[in-house]
């Protein structure tokens, strides 16, 4: 038994990384071109000491040259917008972020030709259930506002919490700081930004909320803040301080996944790791996530269909460690309905 899991664990390996090399391979080419062939050395008489002595003293008279990294080519913003729009679901989010982005270009436009322009205010509230694709967005409009050249580096620095605030008087002003340094140039992304104003008493995320107040003031042309969390806890939370009232005023709310819009998720996955979903377990798939999605909050939307489909793949290894087939390609490729009632009955225990 154990021999034969190992036998499958190697297969299903190798695939991937045929898989992985062909893509990689593709990308190497795509960027740098076909591989040169190595130059051969040239023939030189004499010893091996003198050439080496020869060759020392050239390179020392030589003037040593510093290599400069090729500039990065800005991500186009075309390409950015048609990734947006190749996510599953999200319509209304596709929308706005296209509506920000046209209103953005024509500000700048205004600018160039010396007509008034209001301020862009950029920070947003991302509201909603886990999984359903926040984080994701957040860090592409990272990119977008890189791309329009609202930012100029474009990372997303994710934290929460723990990541903001501290234990003693004056240490979370302190971390908060060093939360908000990395992420300038790019966006600084607050998950369960609630949590920082909704403990009361002698709490310190005040102290985390009034650092972060100050920097979005300071450095608001080169820093994108997105706070993030339940919907109804992030309306108390902008709501709770005149700062974050005025800071925040664009909303994205990011509703749950439907069941058909989980199913293609879990097919992009399938597609994406080199797995196929057997045609007479699509059916078995959908009513699954029925079920599951009764459960929003424990079940995840998008969070959920990750952890169904790996314990779908773990399935799978055992039903064939258990040689009920052959090990073939397709064998090793085929996610069936028993794998995945197995995979359902594992995230219930």
């Amino acid at each position: 038994m154990e021999d034969r899991r190992d036998e499958i664990i190697r297969l299903q390996n190798d695939i991937m990384r045929g898989l992985l090399d062909q893509r990689m391979k593709t990308i190497g080419e795509d960027l740098w071109g076909m591989p040169k062939t190595p130059a051969v050395p040239e023939k030189t008489d004499g010893k091996p000491e003198e050439k080496a002595a020869e060759s020392k003293n050239q390179k020392s008279e030589q003037p040593q040259k510093t290599e400069e990294k090729p500039e990065e080519k800005p991500e186009s913003i075309d390409e950015l917008k048609k990734e947006l729009h190749g996510y599953i679901g999200l319509n209304e989010i596709k929308e706005q972020v296209d509506s920000l982005i046209n209103w953005v270009e024509i500000v700048k436009a205004r600018k160039e030709h010396d007509l008034p322009s209001p301020d862009l205010s950029l920070h947003m509230v991302f509201s909603g259930n886990p999984g359903t694709g926040k984080t994701m967005v957040a860090r592409l409009m990272a990119r977008i506002y890189k791309s329009l050249g609202v930012l100029s580096q474009g990372q997303l620095v994710e934290v929460d919490r723990s990541g903001l605030v501290a234990g003693y008087v004056g240490q979370t002003a302190i971390k908060t700081a060093e939360a908000i340094e990395k992420a300038k140039g790019g966006v600084l992304f607050i998950d369960e930004a609630y949590a920082l104003t909704n403990r009361g008493g002698t709490d310190y995320g005040q102290e985390a909320v009034d650092t972060l107040l100050k920097a979005m003031e300071d450095h608001r042309d080169d820093l994108v803040v997105i706070v993030a969390g339940y919907t109804e806890l992030m309306q108390e939370f902008v709501h709770s301080n005149p700062g974050l009232e005025s800071r925040f005023n664009r909303f994205m709310h990011f509703p749950d996944y439907t069941v058909e819009e989980m199913r293609d998720i879990f097919l992009m996955r399938c597609e994406k790791s080199g797995y196929t979903l057997a045609e007479d377990a699509r059916q078995p798939l959908e009513e699954i996530l029925t079920e599951k999605s009764r459960d929003v909050e424990g079940f995840g939307n998008a969070r959920g269909v990750r952890n169904l489909f790996e314990r779908a793949i773990a399935a799978q290894a055992d039903r064939l460690a258990q040689g009920k087939a052959p090990l073939t390609r397709e064998s090793l490729m085929q996610i069936t309905e028993e794998d995945l009632r197995a995979a359902a009955q594992e995230s219930r225990n």
